[in-house]
């Protein structure tokens, strides 16, 4: 059963500064909830019964957020407060919360390497900690994706066409995939690529935050130099996989998932409004 996810959620935020200085991105609130409790809330529908978050530092808002408040919990009930009492129904998950530091904050490759310890042997998700998927209901887009894996035992990920995006121009800061073999309700993945230029993308779909990889990743992520940014890349550890004969599957995000990708202020903004309304 794939039931184990881990979510990244080590980075700085320096595009949010002074915001972030002492307040992790994933923490920003979006409508009544922090960024990452909705990612949370998604995977926990898809079955995941076990959550691993990579952090660094000042990140401890995160654990608490996530941890049960009894005293908050017995002030509530004394005082009648039963609605603000309801707000906190997600503490009651069947979830188990795991937390363990990206000790050099070098990349999201890094970052995912720092789960091999506790994934070991096991096929696992990764969902990013700042990105959100569906709304106002989660995306089921993991389960299509863990569906997938089951059946075809090869590492797979989410994918959405630039124009439901964002504008073209952004394409140099996102993962890029090149379509292979169409096989119906997914295709093959022939190269992606990170953060290409504009006029050098492979195609027109990139990457949706949302994986399921075998524990081959933590290979190809141990072998790979820094890339863009001087940062271990999970983009190259992909490409490598790729390259050294592995089946990599790509699956379209349905056209009624909206993402919602927290990665600077204006897009933070954006979804901030969306989520007001």
């Amino acid at each position: 059963m794939l039931d184990l996810a881990v979510i990244p959620a080590a980075g700085r935020g320096l595009n949010f500064l002074p915001l972030t200085k002492s307040q992790p991105k994933e923490m920003l609130p979006l409508g009544r909830k922090p960024v990452v409790q909705y990612v949370v809330e998604e995977l926990i529908q898809s079955n995941v019964k076990r959550i691993l978050f990579i952090t660094g530092p000042d990140k401890s808002a995160i654990e608490s957020h996530f941890d049960t408040n009894k005293d908050l919990i017995r002030f509530l009930r004394v005082h009648g407060k039963e609605e603000q009492l309801a707000e906190l129904v997600f503490e009651r998950n069947e979830a188990a919360y795991f937390y363990t530091r990206q000790r050099h904050q070098n990349g999201l490759g890094q970052a995912v390497l720092c789960a091999e310890p506790f994934v070991q042997e096991q096929p696992f998700i990764v969902a990013l900690g700042d990105t959100i998927l569906g709304r106002p209901q989660p995306s089921n887009i993991v389960r299509q994706l863990a569906d997938l894996f089951t059946e075809q035992k090869d590492s797979v990920q989410a994918v959405i066409a630039f124009d439901e995006l964002q504008k073209k121009e952004d394409v140099v800061y996102l993962g890029v995939a090149k379509p292979g073999k169409n096989c119906g309700s997914y295709f093959e993945v022939d190269d992606i690529v990170e953060k290409p230029a504009v006029n050098d993308a492979p195609s027109g779909l990139a990457v949706a935050a949302r994986y399921i990889f075998s524990p081959d990743i933590f290979k190809y992520l141990r072998q790979t130099n820094p890339g863009i940014g001087g940062e271990i890349q999970l983009t190259d550890a992909i490409q490598a996989m790729i390259r050294d004969g592995g089946r990599v599957l790509g699956v379209a995000l349905p056209e009624a998932d909206e993402r919602y990708d927290i990665g600077d202020f204006d897009s933070y903004y954006k979804a901030f409004a969306k989520f007001a309304e």
